[in-house]
């Protein structure tokens, strides 16, 4: 019997592992060899270099630091405030003050929205020339602060990264939903208690909503180790790297035709985003047993 049941387990499972082969982990090695290669296609060449993409990336390509450093600190600003943002307002929710049915749907409203929208709409409200930021500054007679605000090097970062900071509509839905379904007597006992709201918040809902608050964060890391259409559509990284990333310098070395390289910098993508979850499972407790 157990025999039987083994052979239908494996038979039914065999479609799955064909396609996680073949989609995901035969890619996956590949991305991995070829980084050790001078891998291009015009003119055709591939040969084994070692670790010299690696090398060069660390040592000589003056891009790549900046860029690492803007990958990475837009993913701790995505998962320390972005989602600091979002659960913060699904506590204000979860006590139903007035209209919070209404302010739940149209919060979440950005995020149902294409990336590449946003990105045109928030193109037109920074334009030098006619963008609504600008009117609004004239208007209130603050034309010295007046500037193209995407393509000056001093404030192409905090625009760029006002462009999805504020819409945290997921992490707000997925921790209100749990702050809903949270057993209602523990907060009454607690009140009983004499806790205060805060007290309650930060005592007795925080520990219960603490590794959904946990998913957000590995959902905020991976959205912005995958962040590509906003940038690009924006500034397309610049002035210079002052807002590219690592997918959107992986993406450029590719148009490049310097392959090898290019999946180096998608090894470094993928041990970035290795260390990120690992630290956040830890932070979190995300794999320890209730």
């Amino acid at each position: 019997m157990k025999q039987r049941n083994t052979g239908w387990i494996a038979l039914f499972l065999a479609p799955t592992c064909i396609i996680f082969l073949l989609i995901f982990a035969i890619p996956l090695v590949m991305v991995f060899a070829t980084s050790l290669f001078d891998y291009r296609l015009l003119p055709r060449t591939f040969e084994f270099i070692g670790f010299s993409n690696f090398v060069k990336l660390f040592t000589q390509d003056a891009k790549f630091l900046p860029v690492l450093k803007n990958t990475v600190v837009w993913i701790a600003i995505h998962c320390v405030l972005h989602v600091a943002l979002g659960t913060v307002l699904a506590f204000i929710l979860y006590k139903k003050p007035h209209g919070w049915k209404f302010v739940r749907v149209t919060y979440m409203i950005p995020n149902i929205i294409s990336q590449s929208a946003i990105a045109m709409i928030f193109l037109n409200l920074y334009n030098a020339q006619y963008g609504a930021l600008n009117s609004l500054l004239k208007a209130i007679g603050l034309e010295h602060l007046q500037h193209n605000w995407l393509f000056d090097t001093a404030t192409a970062f905090p625009a760029v990264t006002m462009t999805w900071f504020i819409f945290a509509g997921y992490t707000t839905t997925l921790v209100l939903a749990q702050c809903l379904s949270t057993d209602e007597s523990i907060i009454g006992a607690a009140k009983i208690d004499g806790a205060t709201s805060f007290q309650i918040d930060r005592l007795v809902m925080f520990p219960l909503v603490k590794r959904m608050i946990g998913t957000t964060v590995i959902m905020a890391a991976t959205y912005m180790l995958q962040m590509f259409s906003m940038i690009y559509i924006t500034t397309g990284g610049g002035p210079g790297v002052s807002t590219a990333n690592l997918p959107l310098y992986l993406y450029t070395t590719v148009k490049a035709n310097n392959y090898g390289y290019a999946n180096s910098i998608g090894v470094v993508i993928i041990i970035v985003g290795f260390i990120t979850m690992t630290l956040i499972n830890r932070l979190f407790g995300m794999n320890k047993e209730d």
